[in-house]
């Protein structure tokens, strides 16, 4: 896939954005338990990172020259600039929590302690809670280089030990286990003052004891250390064989893959880590140091003690009551469309129109492609109830969707079992579109209703993801789901097009790539030329060209993108008029919306697409238009308080990527509270 200039790497871009969400962990604005949340979130993301992107650099370096030449890129290079932008990040990662976070929850009466600040009474607290509850999983091995070498589990936790032979002075080596995914990392202690916590980390508690496993021995050095291994599934999509099988095959030989980064304590000796690099088969790019802790997405779990002043105030989503309404919910989808903005919105009225169908004497069939679903779910619960009640219910599991792949097939299983028709997979490529169509019986009639979403049908996530869906009985898009539900159903492409829905692999990035050239166009002709895109991510190099050139024909690109963002914006000579933004906040923004000018007929279109070369080429996605005047007016108004953004925006512009966006003179608006707020007004 050849590139184009300027470009910036799509790793090294999500880098940024994964700096974006650092930035917000050492924002003295945010509350200091959702401070330590961003923490975690950085290094969940950063774990994932190691685990699929990195892994797959790694993997490029053992191809052969001549195939590395087509790549458009060195591998070596973009590891070596991977590791040198971590390694700073994971430094400014120690900072932020010992010199601002630990200092700032002591004074709310939080004391994070080490072992040796221990008292008396704690120090025998957590010897007999080593001995009752630790003692069995801490799994102690000596180390013989060469001879043997300990499985590391995947993300695991480990202390590694320079031990010495108290009668021979010999010295060894010796690794345990720190059972943090068996029992709770942060333990608390003992403690007598009124309204103050003491918390040690089980890893502190396992240094502690762990001379009890070696007598005879004294430990020099102890440094914890952590495996990430590479998560890819090695699966060649193949229009043949048993697809299915080989993915449930691929999940047993995920926790085995090859390592893909050792994380060791920084200020462990050069020696020793010389020592396990031999041990474990490393190289120079399995090494990233961090600090005295890892695994830092634990902090999800960190104990609050009932301190709610010290997270973001809720906000409680905002009813919509027509469509929460199980007895009339299909009759006022008919009279209007719906468009509705979880976290924002109420994510019942997606759950009703599922159980109000389920029950609905009138509903014969209900459609839904699912990519991303919860372990509990009332969606999949209602689709297993519209399957007991006699409907004839079809769902497409998309099996291939990373990380999700277990969850997907055990709810395939359950919903097979319940008697609903489910279909997997297509080799080749993935569906990532997410769609629903109730089909009911009226006045002898068969009447569509379909949702249409921006996101997934995933209830945990739909209270921090924000997303569009659309409710609509319009013809015109109704009856072209169900020509795309037949082609997943059957997997024949023939005789099927699309008039109104834009499908991937059908239609849908020719059609983007004209109304990029319509504006384009319509720019050199003297007219009003826009394009406003919001979305999680723009790499591909065609679209990424494309833009250039409207920027260069005058046309006015405004853009918001919470991710990786391969164009370089107000660029001289490329991209004067292109201006960008990311917008890192409490919700996790993951709408894609796309306005297009059209000379005065503008188009809004809503996808479940991302502008990378894997969405546009390799999925079946839907981008879907909002035709209702009202709900454009309504989502030109978000978009424009998404612009206006001068708290948690950051420019994504040439020479200013990742400052805040600040403007004095002007009202202070952060874009995510000025939504809710809007959308509040506009429902009451």
């Amino acid at each position: 896939m050849k590139t184009i200039s300027p470009y910036i790497h799509r790793d090294l871009s999500w880098l940024k954005f994964n700096y974006r969400v650092l930035q917000e962990a050492k924002d003295l604005s945010v509350p200091l338990l959702d401070r330590l949340k961003f923490l975690a979130i950085y290094s969940s993301n950063l774990d994932e990172f190691f685990r699929v992107r990195v892994a797959n650099h790694r993997n490029l370096l053992r191809v052969g020259k001549k195939a590395r030449k087509d790549l458009g890129f060195d591998p070596s290079s973009i590891l070596k600039e991977i590791l040198k932008v971590v390694n700073q990040q994971q430094q400014e990662v120690s900072d932020i929590f010992f010199d601002q976070i630990l200092p700032e929850l002591r004074k709310e009466g939080i004391h994070v302690i080490r072992r040796q600040e221990m008292n008396a009474e704690q120090q025998a607290f957590i010897e007999d809670y080593f001995n009752e509850n630790l003692l069995p999983f801490v799994q102690p091995v000596l180390l013989v280089k060469q001879k043997i070498k300990p499985f590391l589990n995947n993300r695991s936790l480990y202390l590694a030990l320079h031990l010495e032979d108290l009668k021979t002075k010999d010295k060894n080596y010796a690794i345990v286990k720190v059972p943090s995914d068996q029992l709770e990392r942060f333990i608390e202690l003992p403690h007598h003052i009124e309204n103050e916590h003491v918390v040690i980390l089980i890893d502190d508690v396992v240094r502690h004891c762990i001379k009890w496993i070696f007598p005879g021995y004294q430990i020099v050095e102890s440094y914890s250390i952590k495996l990430t291994r590479d998560a890819e599934l090695y699966i060649d999509d193949e229009f043949s064989g048993n697809l299915l099988a080989k993915i449930k095959d691929s999940l047993n030989k995920r926790h085995i893959g090859p390592a893909s980064r050792l994380v060791y304590d920084r200020t462990m000796s050069n020696a020793f880590l010389k020592y396990l690099t031999k041990v474990f088969d490393l190289t120079e790019y399995d090494l990233l140091p961090e600090g005295r802790y890892h695994n830092n997405s634990d902090f999800f779990g960190f104990p609050s003690f009932g301190k709610d002043h010290l997270f973001e105030s809720k906000l409680h989503p905002i009813d919509v009551p027509e469509l929460q309404d199980p007895e009339n919910i299909f009759e006022n989808i008919k009279k209007r469309d719906h468009l509705i903005h979880p976290p924002y919105h109420s994510y019942l009225s997606v759950v009703t129109f599922f159980e109000a169908a389920a029950l609905d004497p009138d509903v014969t069939h209900i459609k839904i492609v699912q990519y991303r679903v919860a372990r509990e779910s009332r969606i999949m619960n209602a689709l297993i109830n519209a399957a007991n009640h006699g409907k004839q219910v079809s769902v497409f599991i998309e099996v291939k969707a990373r990380f999700d792949e277990e969850a997907n097939l055990i709810w395939g299983e359950r919903l097979e079992n319940a008697g609903v028709t489910v279909h997997y997979s297509i080799p080749g490529i993935k569906v990532h579109a997410k769609m629903a169509t109730v089909i009911r019986q009226e006045n002898g009639q068969s009447e569509l209703y379909s949702y249409f979403s921006t996101g997934n049908f995933h209830e945990r996530t739909a209270n921090v993801y924000s997303d569009f869906g659309l409710f609509t009985y319009d013809h015109r898009l109704t009856k072209e789901s169900i020509k795309l539900f037949n082609y997943l159903e059957t997997k024949n492409k023939e005789g099927i097009s699309f008039e109104h829905l834009n499908v991937g692999m059908f239609n849908m990035t020719e059609n983007l790539i004209y109304m990029i050239k319509n504006e384009i166009e319509n720019a050199k002709k003297g007219k009003k030329a826009e394009i406003f895109l919001k979305m999680n991510s723009l790499q591909d190099p065609a679209m990424i060209n494309q833009l250039y050139k409207a920027s260069q024909a005058g046309v006015k690109v405004n853009m918001v993108i919470r991710g990786i963002c391969s164009i370089v914006p107000k660029m001289p000579d490329y991209s004067e008029n292109i201006h960008a933004v990311s917008i890192v906040d409490r919700f996790l923004e993951h709408s894609r919306v796309f306005i297009f000018h059209n000379g005065g007929d503008k188009k809004y279109l809503l996808s479940s697409a991302d502008w990378m070369y894997r969405n546009l080429y390799r999925r079946i996605e839907v981008v879907f238009p909002i035709y209702d005047k009202e709900l454009q007016e309504h989502i030109d108004q978000l978009m424009e308080i998404q612009l206006n953004d001068n708290v948690k925006a950051r420019s994504l512009n040439y020479n200013e990527v990742n400052n805040y966006i600040v403007e004095k003179e002007r009202l202070q608006i952060r874009s995510q509270m000025e939504t809710y707020l809007y959308i509040k007004r506009n429902e009451n």
